[in-house]
């Protein structure tokens, strides 16, 4: 898939004139549409044409705590009869989105080889719990039609972040000098990471202690255990290791995780020269009193 960061223009009709209703996105020079729904509105929503198309439909249970969110992911032809069955039998989402061509281009085959395609970057991502009880095995394209669904899929990907969706993103260190490294040292750990625009970055290999505070809260419980169970926390002699690079909401959150108790992670964070996160951020801004 193409990792190419080109500006594009991301588009969005609200039909019901209401934001928290349908919203139907596209962006510049792509074929494909997709569209927002809520569990509240699915029944009216679902009278629309769009939904008896042949498209790849993600379904979503945002967690009230703060921790990963539930991710349903499937492909129909049309969505409506899968969707239909999913509204009536599946508890957990709240909010969807499907995905469809402007021009019917996309057949069985081809939504079957992105909705694939999607759950192993999922897995490999490990941002979110995916629902999908069995896997999804990507049917055999032609090379042609395999390039012309990976190009709608990497447009697809692109739009998922807009729509506060990152189960699909797997982290990636940031190179840029604006984000730069910072650490926590000591409790016995020893962790690095950075601050960038989607989240805290924690490296690949940083510590996190094994036993939790007693005070910590208990979301920051089910995070550690979610993280453990899908093994990016691996043990590690008295302590767990990364194995991956993994983004977390906030600076705290980060911290939290690797101290194995609240933490402030605008303090804990700190650069080579000791300069916590906070006077990092702050530096250069005028503070002064009117």
């Amino acid at each position: 898939m193409s990792k190419n960061n080109s500006p594009f223009s991301f588009k969005i009709f609200l039909p019901e004139g209401d934001p928290d209703g349908l919203r139907i996105i596209g962006k510049s020079h792509w074929t494909g549409k997709g569209l927002v729904f809520n569990r509240s509105n699915y029944k009216e929503s679902s009278k629309r044409e769009e939904f008896q198309k042949t498209g790849v439909y993600i379904l979503v249970g945002d967690a009230e705590d703060g921790t990963l969110p539930t991710i349903y992911i499937g492909e129909g032809e049309p969505v409506l009869r899968r969707l239909n069955r999913h509204y009536a039998n599946k508890d957990f989402w709240n909010w969807g989105v499907f995905f469809v061509s402007t021009d019917n281009s996309l057949n069985k085959a081809h939504v079957k080889n992105i909705e694939s395609q999607l759950i192993e970057l999922a897995k490999k991502a490990k941002r979110a719990k995916l629902d999908n009880n069995v896997d999804s095995h990507a049917p055999t394209l032609s090379e042609w039609e395999q390039a012309d669904v990976d190009s709608f899929l990497d447009d697809m990907l692109s739009v998922f972040p807009l729509l506060g969706l990152h189960a699909f993103k797997k982290t990636k260190k940031k190179s840029h000098k604006k984000f730069p490294t910072l650490k926590i040292n000591g409790s016995g750990v020893s962790a690095k990471g950075q601050d960038t625009g989607e989240g805290f970055v924690v490296f690949k290999g940083s510590q996190s202690k094994k036993f939790t505070a007693k005070s910590i809260h208990n979301y920051l419980i089910t995070t550690r255990d979610d993280l453990i169970n899908s093994g990016v926390l691996l043990p590690d002699g008295e302590n767990f290791i990364f194995s991956q690079d993994y983004t977390f909401k906030s600076p705290s959150t980060a911290a939290s995780i690797v101290l194995a108790r609240n933490a402030n992670g605008r303090i804990e964070w700190k650069n080579e020269q000791g300069v916590t996160l906070r006077d990092i951020q702050t530096e250069g801004i005028d503070l002064s009193q009117e």
